[in-house]
């Protein structure tokens, strides 16, 4: 340092201070708090995806599918309305809005159709609509439904009579309000009726729209997401009924896993939306049957036990059925006693007579 001239000194000097100079500032500025900008910050874009989170508000289960529906639908009774059966009458309007369908023989060697209906709003022709026989009065009163029909045998009148059940009669004072006719086909083959003439019938008559405060429901549901696969039954792709006059059939799509039904040698189509019926379980109940002295109707008690079928998912096992009184519920056990648990959607229920049971076929493979 010694050497060093004045003038490097001098450079020196200065730069030691600039230095210092800039620490001091330095450290001045790290000792601040920090000032930041508040900023708003908008959550990153990511492609929408749809949870199930098992809410569903508004919404109630149906009790004639187990399915969820509006809450107040599944509150309200549902229509139960006779359906004609035979050739001359087809196409049949509103089958496939039914969560219900019951078949039954008559007179005469043809079956007649009842379908019952939770929602129903959407339909302006429904049927047609034919008259009452007396267990079909017995079973919409299971439902606590409000039985629709169009006139009644001898033995129906004097069910109706005894308040079993709530009708509207197209042969009562609600006839001019509830039903209307068409030109498809001749008397007595063109009555028909629509949601709006169900709601005038109801006000007419007074009914209530509530289901009873007792009714809990007439069948057993599998819970949302799970199937009855019915494993300790036998295969079944193909069922076909002994009815005479229609001839009807099932076939089992393994797309879908509903039984589509036939009959007339063609497939059995509802008018309204165009397609063939289809139904996700099917239920035969084995009846004892006789004639009404002095007449061509048919009896068939419901009152009792008896043996059938349960049919779904491609499977057939054995069934036994139990009804304690008119105005019970019929139910339904496996072999194990336990009471059958039907898959969510529609049921066909097709009450077979003891007689012909052993000309219904079953059978794992459908006929080419």
């Amino acid at each position: 340092m010694k050497n060093l001239t004045k003038q490097q000194k001098l450079i020196m000097g200065i730069s030691f201070a600039v230095i210092i100079i800039a620490a001091v500032i330095l450290g001045f500025v790290l000792k601040q708090p920090k000032e930041t900008e508040e900023v708003a910050t908008e959550p990153e874009a990511t492609e929408e995806t749809v949870v199930d989170d098992g809410s569903h508000e508004g919404m109630a289960k149906s009790l004639l599918t187990g399915e969820w529906i509006d809450e107040a639908l599944a509150s309200s009774r549902p229509i139960a309305i006779m359906t004609e059966n035979t050739k001359v009458n087809m196409p049949q309007y509103g089958l496939n809005s039914a969560g219900v369908i019951y078949e039954c023989p008559v007179e005469g060697g043809i079956t007649r159709l009842m379908a019952i209906y939770d929602d129903y709003k959407n339909l302006t022709q429904i049927g047609n609509v034919r008259s009452c026989r007396p267990y079909y009065a017995y079973i919409a009163s299971e439902f606590d439904a409000i039985y629709v029909h169009f006139g009644q045998s001898v033995q129906g009148e004097e069910v109706l009579n005894t308040g079993i059940v709530d009708d509207l009669n197209g042969l009562g004072g609600e006839e001019s309000v509830t039903f209307f006719r068409t030109d498809e086909h001749p008397k007595p083959h063109n009555a028909y009726t629509s949601a709006e003439g169900i709601a005038a019938g109801i006000s007419y008559k007074g009914y209530d729209t509530a289901y009873d405060s007792s009714y809990t429901g007439h069948y057993q549901f599998a819970e949302d997401g799970a199937v009855n696969e019915l494993a300790s039954g036998e295969d079944c792709k193909y069922v076909s009924l002994y009815f005479f006059n229609n001839s009807p059939s099932f076939t089992y799509d393994e797309e879908t896993h509903k039984y589509l039904r036939y009959q007339f040698g063609d497939k059995q189509i509802d008018k309204v939306d165009g397609e063939q019926v289809a139904v996700t379980n099917i239920i035969l109940q084995n009846v004892d049957s006789s004639i009404y002295e002095g007449t061509q109707y048919l009896n068939i008690p419901l009152v009792g036990s008896g043996t059938g079928k349960y049919i779904t998912n491609g499977k057939i096992i054995d069934i036994t059925w139990k009804k304690d009184s008119d105005s019970g519920v019929t139910h339904y056990y496996d072999n194990d006693g336990n009471e059958i648990v039907l898959n969510q959607g529609q049921t066909w229920v097709s009450l077979i007579q003891n007689a012909y049971a052993d000309q219904n076929v079953y059978s794992a493979e459908v006929p080419q």
